[in-house]
């Protein structure tokens, strides 16, 4: 195998949890640099950056070997459990039931030689089965950690049974190592349960797409074949293979899976789809506009795997404790187990078994798992809700958040001009003057033509081109009707014409005024009237707003680069707090700094490229991923895949919720410990009870921190809801 020249990325099997984390790096770590090493535990993938002083593939798969762990190189299709071998999936779970199975035959075989000090032949090779099998994943682990003189939490289990065997405590060295692997299964099984989650996102593009070629048959081809700008067919009720745009036909497609919305979205020719996405009633052809690796199911996809390497500081913080702890735990186990026999004259086998004890419920098995499992649950419940969070760090900050900065234009608003007030004059009605006025616009595409010509259509309007219609560039359009010249442009254009009144400049200084564009209408004699258009705000954007600030975010600042008047139109109607209009992008990255500076935890909301450079300089990026441009989406820590500003307060919600789950787990997984330590010293405890205990502390953090993958559901605070969308 050759020595790489770029990132290599290894399947391990045995890959669980935190802990295999920690011993691949202290075996690995040393050969290419710690700091180029990330993780990705959903997939069991070992990342190794690229970097100076490169390493043979094969050198890293012999390290990861020395750990009991196995690697081989990544191939794309591994996400999730795909590409794992039977053992990997089934070894650990077949050991651990031999291991229970075989303690149990022996405390049989123990009760009916009379449960005494020497349980038997039978009993006692059962037992060493029994550990054999429930240490048989952790002695290489344990091995390393002595090696290298850092204990962790396998060789404290490893170590604790082997004295107690020593001791000759055969029923409880066998229970211990049972229990032990019961709990380390336990983990693998809530890692396990998110990783199907993960491979489940996976399996909503099919595999095969339906290719139109003019006049050839439908040809059905496996997606990564297929190239952008390929025309896909799609029949009511399939799910859509590819990102693309509807080039023919109209129907709801229900996105729930990409963006979390609960209502079909309505498509007709323009619209775009996303591969995953469930067709409704009618039939649509997709011109194609992502190759299939790279598809919006596909980024999610790889982004929740790569998020996994951006760990929490809370996670960080337990890891650090761990480090601390564990080798703090086995010198003070050493000390009970020497001091009291040589300065007391205590009892060697009392104080020695007291001494075990302790090494089974100091084990910071609970403790280690009680971040990771919430972490991982919670961003998948995320990515499930439309939310894209890029790591344990950023689901995290919502909580903290205490002001806001939201891009005005695709952000609050949505990014199109709309008709907003139509204002008949002189005799004509609405009716007569959308009529002119779309048949003026009617070979125009330039935006507010568009929208005057879908406004008139939605009003029942028929279109119908004027006639001799001629553009004049710059200013509007003139054009025939019904044998009478009219004229359709800009207030400059009627000034221009020396048509303006009084009241027509009146009410065009109003339009203007309250952030509206203005399309003017007239004829030979008069003005007919006036239309006005706006870049609609999001109907969701007042009431996340709001929501906002009942969360306790003390400021929501708009920032945009639109003039002052349009802006403070939109600010009023939005309810944000203030606003900076007229900001180019290095001014708007200034006021964020500022805000920061004032503040500490700000987001950023936004979805172009102008954006990008205040979405990385904000505690929190946030970027709106349906319309959303790829470098602020690439950019931003967190991506509403539904461009629904309401989506944010529901993060600050579920981050909030998170970090208390995560303070749950870490306060019981120390209380109990607290609780067996001071029962151990008062001789009330026994190293069954000590792993049991252990066990079910382990077995509390996993479902609690699971509750985060069962709940997709918006919370308000203090409301409690049953419906699970999963």
């Amino acid at each position: 195998m050759p020595p790489p020249t770029a990132t290599q990325q290894f399947k391990i099997q045995g890959l669980d949890c935190a802990e295999e984390v920690a011993v691949l790096k202290r075996e690995v770590g040393p050969l290419v640099g710690e700091a180029r090493l990330a993780f990705d535990i959903l997939n069991a993938r070992m990342i190794v950056t690229a970097g100076p002083g490169e390493v043979a593939g094969e050198t890293i798969i012999n390290a990861v070997a020395r750990t009991g762990m196995r690697a081989e190189l990544w191939r794309e299709d591994q996400v999730g459990d795909k590409g794992l071998g039977w053992w990997a999936r089934r070894g650990r779970t077949l050991l651990t039931a031999a291991s229970g199975a075989a303690a149990l035959v022996s405390v049989a075989f123990h009760v009916a030689a009379g449960w005494g000090d020497h349980p038997g032949v039978a009993a006692q090779a059962g037992y060493v089965a029994a550990i054999l099998a429930g240490l048989w994943l952790v002695l290489p682990k344990a091995w390393i950690a002595l090696k290298r003189l850092r204990p962790d939490m396998n060789l404290l289990m490893v170590v604790a049974v082997a004295g107690a065997v020593v001791i000759g405590e055969w029923a409880e060295a066998a229970t211990v190592a049972f229990l032990f692997a019961l709990s380390l299964e336990l983990e693998a099984w809530s890692v396990g349960r998110v990783r199907r989650a993960v491979t489940a996102l996976l399996d909503l593009a099919p595999p095969t797409a339906r290719v139109v070629a003019d006049g050839q048959p439908d040809r059905e081809v496996s997606v990564k074949e297929v190239a952008v700008g390929a025309v896909l067919v799609v029949r009511p009720g399939e799910r859509i293979p590819l990102d693309g745009k509807v080039s023919k036909g109209n129907g709801h497609v229900n996105q729930a899976p990409i963006t979390g919305e609960s209502v079909p979205a309505p498509k007709e020719p323009g619209d775009d789809v996303f591969a995953g996405t469930v067709n409704g009633e009618g039939v649509l052809e997709v011109a194609v506009t992502r190759a299939a690796n790279d598809t919006t199911l596909a980024r999610i996809i790889r982004m929740v795997g790569e998020s996994q390497s951006r760990r929490a500081a809370s996670e960080r913080w337990v890891d650090g404790f761990a480090a601390i702890y564990t080798p703090a735990v086995m010198a003070l186990a050493v000390a009970v187990a020497l001091v009291p026999p040589f300065v007391f004259a205590g009892g060697w086998w009392e104080w020695v078994y007291r001494a075990l004890v302790l090494l089974v419920i100091a084990c910071p098995c609970a403790l280690v798992i009680s971040t990771p499992v919430s972490i991982v649950a919670a961003l998948t419940a995320a990515a499930r809700n439309g939310v894209l969070v890029k790591g344990g760090m950023f689901i995290e900050l919502p909580a903290t958040l205490k002001a806001v900065a939201v891009d005005k234009t695709g952000t609050l608003t949505e990014g199109r001009p709309v008709v907003v007030e139509v204002v008949p004059l002189n005799g004509h009605d609405e009716g007569e003057l959308l009529e002119r006025a779309a048949g003026l616009e009617a070979r125009s595409e330039h935006p507010l033509a568009r929208a005057v010509i879908e406004y008139a259509a939605s009003k029942g309007v028929a279109v119908t081109t004027a006639e001799d219609l001629r553009a004049v560039p710059g200013k509007g359009a003139v054009g025939r009707w019904q044998g009478r010249e009219f004229w359709l442009g800009s207030p400059r254009y009627l000034a221009e014409r020396g048509q303006e009144t009084d009241d027509v400049l009146g009410r065009v200084a109003a339009m203007t005024a309250a952030g509206r564009s203005v399309v003017v209408v007239g004829n030979e004699k008069h003005v007919c009237g006036l239309i006005a258009l706006a870049d609609a705000v999001r109907p969701a954007a007042r009431d996340a707003i709001r929501d906002l600030k009942e969360l306790g975010v003390v400021r929501v600042v708009m920032l945009t680069g639109d003039n002052e008047a349009t802006a403070r139109a939109v600010g009023k109607e939005a309810g944000v707090d203030d606003v900076r209009a007229g900001l180019l992008p290095e001014e708007k990255v200034a006021a964020v700094e500022a805000l920061v500076a004032e503040f500490g935890s700000v987001a950023m909301v936004g979805d172009g490229v102008n954006d990008a450079p205040a979405l990385a300089r904000a505690s929190l990026g946030i970027a709106m991923g349906a319309a959303g441009t790829d470098a602020a989406i690439e950019t931003a820590d967190v991506a509403l895949m539904s461009d629904d500003l309401g989506k944010l307060p529901w993060l600050i919600r579920h981050s909030r919720r998170t970090m208390s789950v995560i303070r749950q787990n870490v306060a019981f997984s120390l209380a109990v410990k607290a609780v067996f330590v001071i029962l151990t010293f008062a001789g009330y405890s026994s190293l069954w009870a000590a792993i049991a205990a252990d066990t079910g502390a382990s077995l509390v953090v996993i479902f609690n921190g699971l509750r985060l993958l069962g709940r997709t559901r918006e919370l308000r605070e203090g409301e409690v809801s049953t419906k699970q969308t999963y």
